[in-house]
């Protein structure tokens, strides 16, 4: 994504939390690497081979406004859910960030779509 190597969503707005850090790659990479091994554990296929094997150890602070922002959207779409898997969701009071993120309190940033 901003190595240049992908097509798409190479000018995703919220790629501006990624490109502020210090190392943009390592820290999509450390980001992505996670969500492989999430993808893997609920039996997605997700090429892990295109990720970069560059990881950052620092947390990125990402404002607590976004997961407010998403809360009631997934409430929706769970609701609906027939799988196990959404009626856990239906009993998460607040998701958990990525755990790359650290939590801090502010508004919704900017690159979020409201």
């Amino acid at each position: 994504m901003l190595a240049g190597g992908t097509k798409g969503y190479r000018h995703h707005p919220q790629l501006a939390r990624f490109q502020s850090q210090p190392d943009p790659s390592a820290a999509i990479a450390t980001f992505l690497a996670s969500l492989a091994d999430e993808a893997q554990s609920r039996g997605y296929h997700f090429d892990a081979t295109k990720v970069s094997p560059v990881r950052v150890t620092a947390k990125i602070p990402e404002t607590n406004g976004p997961i407010a922002l998403r809360v009631d959207p997934l409430e929706s779409q769970t609701a609906h859910a027939r799988t196990g898997t959404g009626a856990k969701a239906r009993s998460l009071k607040q998701p958990e960030p990525h755990p790359l993120f650290r939590i801090v309190a502010g508004k919704v940033r900017e690159w979020e779509k409201v």
